[in-house]
């Protein structure tokens, strides 16, 4: 199972921090029905899964640890991470 995971790009560790994450930010408050709660989950998993790598190489991280509390970061920002680092690299280009 982890292989097949491995394969279609998702890490687990980073899924799981980026999980934990998202389940912080909604202990906060953020989401106020079913459709947010689950959209605010999927969008921390998978900016966690998917831009851990980016962030990490960018800044020059390569230890594991390290890139797991990235991940956890980044789930925690959700979609507020996810504009805030295009914001950062794109900006500019968009209004």
């Amino acid at each position: 199972m982890k292989t097949f995971l491995d394969e279609i790009g998702i890490n687990i560790m980073q899924s799981i921090a980026g999980l934990f994450g998202s389940l912080l930010l909604l202990g906060k408050g953020s989401a106020t029905n079913v459709k947010q709660t689950f959209f605010a989950i999927i969008t921390g998993v998978a900016s966690a899964n998917y831009l851990t790598p980016v962030v990490s190489s960018t800044l020059g991280i390569t230890e594991s640890n390290y890139q797991n509390g990235i991940a956890f970061i980044l789930g925690f920002l959700g979609l507020k991470g996810v504009e805030a680092i295009s914001n950062k690299f794109y900006k500019g280009t968009t209004k």
